[in-house]
């Protein structure tokens, strides 16, 4: 693995710096770049913490950043830790859990999206397995727009071994499988600690893995055509879980002002 990363992209640059912990080396900026609100603060910031920047010609940018988007700014900074299973399960003081689990998902851009949901819906960590999978990247920092930043990425040897971990724990797996019975909707996601598991588009979920699942879940569709992308399987099955725990949230508040 290398040394350092290089992100790219004003949002990925300004959660990084602040949310994170990661050492930076340098930030790269476009010496044709126009100065607005955003590069002003991620210079701000970098002089607060005694980082340096320099300006460049935009070609060496878009060499960097292999003609990415990079919006005239690209850092470079140390990898993200991966946590492991036993620190994240240790460390952890959320009385309701909840994580994705990704089997087999290659594709750096599905996995930076998958992020990005996962944090906008409260999921509080992503477990991916050490081969066969994405890792994390410029392009999946680029496209999670720094939420990498804001959540526990868990790297394990084996998912069987994780899941099995995780029902000794009493947490309830739900895998995403199209040729499930149930609904994604059918399953109340209220009262549990769960971790959602999510396969490879044309290979799906290891069948090792389905037969641990608690649950089978599928998103119904209209058509035979199913090949939705997992980034927006994933969003919307842990955006249920959302509405679910709102409407709940609601009750109660409901409750406790009749009293």
């Amino acid at each position: 693995m290398s040394e350092n990363l290089y992100i790219y992209g004003k949002n990925s640059i300004i959660e990084a710096l602040e949310k994170s912990e990661r050492n930076f080396n340098k930030i790269l900026i476009s010496k044709s770049a126009h100065s607005d609100e955003k590069l002003d603060y991620i210079k701000t910031l970098a002089k607060a913490n005694g980082i340096t920047f320099q300006f460049v010609k935009k070609d060496k940018l878009d060499l960097i950043s292999e003609n990415a988007k990079h919006q005239g700014i690209v850092a470079l900074l140390s990898p993200i830790k991966y946590e492991t299973l036993e620190n994240f399960i240790e460390n952890s003081t959320n009385d309701y859990t909840s994580l994705v689990i990704l089997d087999g998902v290659e594709d750096s851009h599905n996995l930076g999206a998958i992020i990005r949901s996962a944090v906008c819906a409260g999921v509080n960590g992503i477990i991916i397995p050490s081969h066969r999978n994405a890792m994390v990247n410029s392009v999946v920092e680029k496209t999670s727009a720094g939420a990498i930043n804001r959540i526990s990425i868990i790297k394990v040897n084996s998912l069987v071994n994780a899941v099995q971990k995780l029902k000794e724990l009493n947490f309830w797996v739900i895998a995403s499988d199209h040729h499930a019975n149930d609904n994604y909707y059918d399953i109340d996601y209220t009262d549990m600690n769960f971790a959602l598991i999510m396969g490879a588009e044309h290979a799906g979920i290891s069948s090792s893995l389905l037969k641990l699942a608690d649950f089978k879940v599928k998103i119904p569709m209209l058509t035979n055509f199913n090949s939705l992308n997992v980034s927006n399987a994933s969003a919307i099955i842990l955006f249920e879980s959302v509405r679910q725990k709102l409407i709940k949230n609601k009750q109660c508040e409901g409750k406790n002002g009749q009293k």
